[in-house]
């Protein structure tokens, strides 16, 4: 392998050598005066140059076509495509696009992704879903960036309808979400059963609709000392359209091949013959197909100008995926993903004010229907009604998630060139649970078969007053930044209706005292379990309506120590209402040790604060054990239970980041290899479940959120690329890769016994979240009217532990451990399209993911976590995607 990636790398070097154009030229003003320290950068690459002390500037190009944008605060930027020049002369007019250079990772309004210290991804957006079927952020994200890791969930309650997605296999709620550089708002989600990211809460990547984006910045670095809170991994900035005069959209369908890989006995659930009806509940059998999981996707973005140099961009956006279903085990019919139906849009807005001041407005709604299939009621049990469900039922649960976002603010330059920006930015996740197609047993005949189980609520506002200028005299160059924010936040537990949640006696009334009975089923003799099958909806004495604020005080510089030496220095401070404070650093640099290769590096302290989800979330539910429900409660951090368990008070996680890579930049080609470590301590967890029966409080067991980890990880990322122009046509070729190891170094369970705190089967989830590696190589030729895109992804091999360890007698034992690995292979998908340019307004694009229709190895389906024949791993288990598109633009 690594002699072949090395003839790979020399082969592209040599190709990368041979092609190149080299431009020059003066950037000024309408006065023509020179503009000091204009952006300029060669759209889709990592490739620019800012302007020096006489507004002059050399730039050597992929090709004499290559199209650049110039960018200046207070001034309008401006895209140009070359013609074969080598000299170019640029007049800039002043407008509102101040501070749009400003990339992640950096303050200064002179720093470009090319020539930041740290490794920035930048993807644009509507080149990747132009040539992808992919529907969501996460998926699109999944394939293009290096350590992006995201997958569908299937049986993990609401982790089924808002996928948890990883930064270098770190927590979902370990990376940082901005959009247009502004701090967005996590989900109200925690997630709790089998899922990557399980006792985290994440941001909804996927409440953002893709049209709406103009590019997406991935900070792959620790950045607590920039942004605070979260930024262990990376940080991840949205940064929305700002065109006008143009509407452009899109018109996708696709849909899933149900011919699963495997070796499945006779009558397995759905397979042919025995496929589920997802239209009818009580497990009913349904018609087989061949295609499932069929989805559209309608997207429009419009923009027009406002006044003199202000605009407007909207985004439209709704989404219809209809469910899949793989084989499983008899008691989970429904293993496969959930149906959504959903509705977004999003604005992106500026206004010039004064000279040099403009008010700016971003935000959106997005609305989402979605509908999940729970584990299976066979009969004979207690937990089904025959009279309703003859043949048993598999319950569905379905929610409604509504995300809801404003941020407004003011930009300005005074005239001693200070950039001020004050901003204040408000969201809001509200997920709200209906269970269908399902019963309260202790109701017996007159159960109604749907509930509304109550919900949960987050929401923050931050409000922010930033301060930057470019000392251009000072050393080679300096820039210092400064500011403060205040954030609150929210979280609310809100209650279903008493038949969700409650136990009934034989009189149909809730049992509210000692003496009342729950009725006896007449087929096990067992009680009648009370709550909504599938989940049990929140009661009053689960509701939370809790909150807490903080202030940050931060300063950051970066000083061009000389033409080739950057050093950046970074330091935030953080009070919270609830835990205390933190103080934070962050020390990086780059050394251009020729025009075309530069190294970098940096080491940074970091933080997460407990969020108020892990520390007042609370619900009893049914929780399903190889198949066998059993009934627990996850304790709120504030209960009496818990701390009679011993955990105590949750705490921040600290993280200690450091890195080291280099960029190199050679004609058509760009390489950047950057190494990382991250060690973090007290990182909170969900324990597993600890015997509860002895406390009379209804429930077999008990679980909590705790600061029970240390864990170190290290790793690499590679993004190769490589592009070369024939006349009107394009070549391309990239390839990226992620090599990663996690180690848990401590388990901080005091007192408790340590398998059940965090035992093996524990840790291998974690694991897998974290998987070894990751590698895609992307081959793309592109000519006037049509274009080919090749994909080939390999994912690493992982290993977990099936629910069979509880089977033996000493779960923990090496004998046990052995027995019970389940090992995924590392596998190869393919994913192939074709685009044909209809005219000037249409192109079509056709393709499919995953062509070959490669599965996951396959599993024991009575042992994996979601009761079908694969866990959730990385590579999906739906198998082949094949889709069209026709994109539009007027």
């Amino acid at each position: 392998m690594k002699k072949e990636l090395l003839i790979f790398l020399a082969c592209l070097l040599t190709l990368a050598l041979q092609a190149q154009h080299t431009l020059s030229g003066v950037v000024t003003d309408e006065d023509k005066q020179p503009l000091i320290g204009v952006n300029i950068a060669e759209i889709g690459t990592l490739n620019g140059t800012v302007t020096d002390y006489e507004g002059k500037y050399t730039l050597t190009v992929k090709t004499s076509t290559a199209a650049l944008y110039f960018s200046y605060t207070g001034f309008i930027t401006q895209e140009v495509k070359l013609t074969g020049q080598t000299e170019l002369d640029i007049t800039m007019a002043e407008g509102v696009d101040l501070g749009e250079i400003q990339v992640v990772g950096s303050r200064s309004y002179r720093r470009s992704s090319t020539d930041t210290p740290v490794a920035i991804d930048v993807i644009d957006i509507s080149e990747v879903t132009a040539n992808n079927g992919q529907v969501e952020i996460n998926q699109i994200l999944q394939y293009a960036a290096p350590s992006f890791n995201a997958g569908k969930q299937s049986g993990s309650d609401g982790a089924d309808h808002i996928d948890p997605a990883t930064l270098r296999g770190l927590g979902p709620d370990q990376t940082l979400v901005l959009i247009n550089g502004k701090r967005r708002h996590q989900s109200s989600l925690v997630n709790i059963f089998g899922t990557r990211g399980r006792g985290n809460s994440g941001t909804d990547l996927n409440a953002i609709p893709t049209s709406a984006i103009k590019r997406i910045e991935v900070l792959r670095d620790g950045a607590s000392a920039q942004y605070g809170s979260d930024a262990i991994a990376g940080v991840i900035n949205i940064v929305l359209n700002d065109k006008v005069g143009e509407l452009n959209g899109s018109v996708t369908y696709g849909a899933y091949n149900t011919s699963a890989e495997g070796d499945f006995p006779a009558g397995t659930p759905n397979t042919d013959g025995n496929r589920l009806d997802t239209d009818k509940d009580g497990n009913q059998i349904g018609d087989d197909k061949s295609l499932d999981g069929g989805s559209v996707k309608l997207a429009a973005n419009y923009g027009f100008g406002i006044g003199k140099g202000g605009f407007a961009n909207i985004t439209t956006e709704y989404v219809s995926k209809n469910k899949t279903l793989r084989p499983s085990a008899t008691f989970r019919r429904g293993f496969g993903e959930a149906a959504i139906d959903g509705f977004g849009i999003f604005v992106n807005a500026g206004v010039p004010i004064a000279d040099k001041t403009e008010f700016y407005l971003f935000g959106g709604s997005n609305y989402r229907d979605t509908d999940a299939f729970a584990f299976t009621r066979n009969n004979p049990t207690a937990r089904n009604v025959i009279s309703i469900y003859p043949d048993g039922f598999t319950p569905r649960i379905t929610s409604i998630i509504n995300d809801n976002s404003v941020s407004a603010g003011i930009r300005t330059s005074t005239k001693d060139d200070w950039n001020i920006d004050i901003n204040n930015t408000y969201g809001v996740n509200d997920f709200h649970y209906y269970i269908k197609g399902t019963l309260n047993a202790s109701l017996e005949e007159a159960s109604p078969t749907d509930f509304d189980a109550g919900g949960h609520r987050l929401s923050q506002n931050t409000s922010s007053l930033g301060f930057t200028k470019y000392f251009e005299t000072f050393l080679n160059g300096t820039n210092v930044a400064f500011g403060l924010e205040y954030r609150k936040e929210n979280f609310e537990i809100f209650s279903g209706e008493a038949g969700s949640y409650g136990t009934f006696d034989e009189n149909g009334l809730l049992i509210t005292r000692g003496d009342q009975n729950a009725p006896i089923d007449p087929e096990t003799g067992d009680p009648r379990p009370g709550g909504s099958q599938g989940f049990p909806g929140y009661s009053p004495a689960n509701e939370v309506d809790r909150s807490r604020s903080n202030i940050a005080l931060y300063a950051d510089a970066e000083f061009e120590l000389s033409d080739p030496f950057l050093v950046s220095l970074a330091g935030r401070y953080e009070s919270y209402s609830d835990f205390g404070n933190t103080l934070n650093y962050k020390l990086a640099a780059r050394y251009e040790i020729s025009q075309d290769f530069a190294l970098r590096g940096s080491v940074s302290s970091g933080f997460r604060a407990p969020s108020l989800v892990q520390i007042f979330y609370n619900l009893k539910f049914t929780n399903f054990i190889g198949g066998v429900p059993v009934e627990s409660l996850l304790a709120p951090n504030n209960s009496p239970v818990t701390a009679g368990f011993g955990i105590d008070k949750l705490k921040e996680e600290e993280a200690t980041n450091a890195s080291l890579g280099f960029v190199l930049n050679a004609g058509d080609f760009t390489a950047t290899v950057d190494g990382y470590y991250i060690k973090i301590d007290d990182r909170i967890v969900l324990t597993g479940n600890f015997d509860a029966s002895a406390l009379n409080i209804g429930v077999s067991d008990a679980q909590f959120f705790a600061n029970g980890l240390d864990t170190e990880t290290t790793g690499l990322d590679v993004v190769l690329s490589w592009r070369r122009y024939i006349g009107d046509n394009k070549i391309t070729a990239a390839l990226m890769g992620n090599i990663n190891s996690m180690k848990v170094k401590n388990v901080k369970s005091g007192n408790l016994d340590k398998g059940t705190f965090f035992g093996p089967r524990d840790e291998y989830f974690l694991l897998a979240s974290a998987p070894n590696n990751k590698f895609r190589l992307n081959l793309g030729y592109e000519a006037p009217n049509w274009n080919v895109n090749l994909s080939v992804t390999r994912f690493s091999e992982v290993e977990l532990l099936g629910f069979e360890v509880f089977e033996f007698e000493d779960p923990f034992a090496t004998e046990t451990i052995n027995a019970a690995r389940d090992t995924y292979e590392a596998k190869i998908i393919t994913d192939v399209s074709v685009g044909v340019k209809l005219s000037d307004q249409f192109k079509l694009t056709v393709g499919a993911n995953n062509l070959l229709n490669v599965y996951p190895t396959q599993q024991d389906s009575d042992w994996t976590e979601g009761g079908g024949y694969w866990d959730t791993v990385q590579m999906g288990f739906s198998g082949a995607y094949y889709f069209a598109r026709l994109g539009f633009q007027f």
